[in-house]
């Protein structure tokens, strides 16, 4: 079988989305069923192509779409341009590997979305007023027009169900992300003036769901108690965002520009070795659709402390300190660090629903069942969804 996939984003930075198409491609190249596999990025996405350079497999080919970085520009190359791309490559798959405007009905294959989130919809303020509405509309017509929907957890399929109703729900599937971890970490810190200090380690964009605001306060609490060391540092990654200048703001005003690093843009080799130094890593969200760091966390040996949310409670039951979000988080989660601190790294964690082989089965094994659906008809002015799930998640 031959698949495209659509990873056309705003950030020049990898961030969540384009991290998984990455992933998503390294999986299904195991596969001997995939002949083809055709990856789409945009012109800014240097990092990207660069990560691709060290695949060599002849199976895959990369594109770069015509289009700049305005929102009206990628909307568009997603709606018009991408269903003339899949003709003249003559794939027999579509995989837009997150939502974007999707015009079904022009697609001579079928189009399936990896489902990351409903963020327009259970946190708003990630987006602002009025752009989460947009966001929202934008959603729900990519929700409607592709064929399948994979759910990377069981948590965001339920949040699907509730947002967007049982008929959109029914095209659904659960498949998990693939979390990466690099076969070889850096053998130098990207942490700037690392010298060897204790760091506490959280991989987040600058976005409210992330809560980063809640970490920097218990980190305060923490140096300013005494149960770390003054010398320890909190390293974030993640591209910047709307909670940036609070942020910001907040390091500044509890005098902690120096013990905070703000990175992005890390590469997987440093992103692992950030994994395998840290003292703990902490993932304070107040929703999640995923939680990848927690996943490559178990699989680096990392002492986890996390929210108590459906996401993670899925990935790491029986592996992480769990912290209730409440009225004070900040005191919570500076209770749970220090506790986690005096406790033994753990041995890494490997689970077989998280390794590519696995993930990579599914994926062919869900393209195999889509294809050969009766259900589907090339061209139709208006396809009806090609209904894959029951009342209950399917093994694949």
């Amino acid at each position: 079988m031959k698949i495209l996939i659509a990873a056309v984003s705003f950030s020049s930075n990898i961030s969540g989305v384009e991290r998984h198409a990455l992933n998503l491609m390294r999986c299904l190249l195991l596969q001997p069923e995939v002949s083809a596999l055709h990856l789409v990025v945009a012109p800014w996405q240097s990092q990207m192509l660069q990560s691709i350079q060290s695949h060599l497999d002849p199976r895959l080919t990369t594109h770069v779409a015509d289009v700049n970085r305005s929102s009206r520009s990628r909307n568009l190359w997603y709606y018009l341009r991408l269903p003339a791309l899949a003709a003249q490559l003559r794939v027999d798959m579509v995989h837009l590997s997150f939502p974007m405007p999707c015009n079904g009905s022009a697609f001579h294959c079928p189009t399936i979305l990896t489902l990351h989130d409903m963020y327009p919809y259970e946190i708003p303020l990630n987006f602002g007023f009025p752009k989460f509405v947009l966001n929202r509309l934008a959603l729900r017509q990519c929700l409607r027009n592709v064929d399948v929907i994979t759910c990377v957890s069981e948590a965001t399929r339920a949040r699907l169900k509730q947002y967007a109703g049982a008929r959109v729900w029914q095209k659904s599937v659960q498949i998990y992300n693939y979390p990466m971890t690099a076969p070889v970490p850096s053998s130098q810190s990207p942490i700037p003036g690392w010298k060897g200090e204790p760091f506490l380690l959280c991989i987040a964009q600058h976005r409210r769901n992330k809560n980063i605001l809640t970490l920097i306060q218990a980190f305060d609490r923490l140096l300013r108690s005494g149960q770390i060391s003054s010398h320890t540092q909190l390293v974030v990654i993640g591209i910047r965002g709307p909670e940036s200048k609070a942020i910001d703001r907040l390091t500044s005003r509890s005098s902690l520009t120096t013990n905070i690093h703000l990175l992005e843009g890390l590469s997987e080799p440093e992103l692992q070795w950030c994994y395998l130094h840290c003292e703990a890593l902490v993932a304070p969200s107040l929703t999640e659709g995923f939680g990848a760091p927690v996943a490559e966390g178990l699989l680096a040996g990392c002492r986890i402390v996390c929210s108590d949310i459906p996401a993670h409670r899925e990935i790491g039951e029986g592996y992480c300190r769990f912290v209730a979000l409440g009225d004070d988080s900040a005191e919570a989660f500076a209770v749970a660090i220090a506790s986690a601190l005096r406790e033994p790294k753990q041995q890494p964690v490997f689970l077989l629903m998280f390794s590519a082989p696995a993930i990579g089965k599914q994926y062919v094994a869900l393209y195999r069942r889509i294809l050969t659906s009766a259900s589907f008809v090339p061209n139709a002015a208006s396809p009806s969804p090609i209904k894959i799930s029951t009342s209950e998640s399917q093994p694949l």
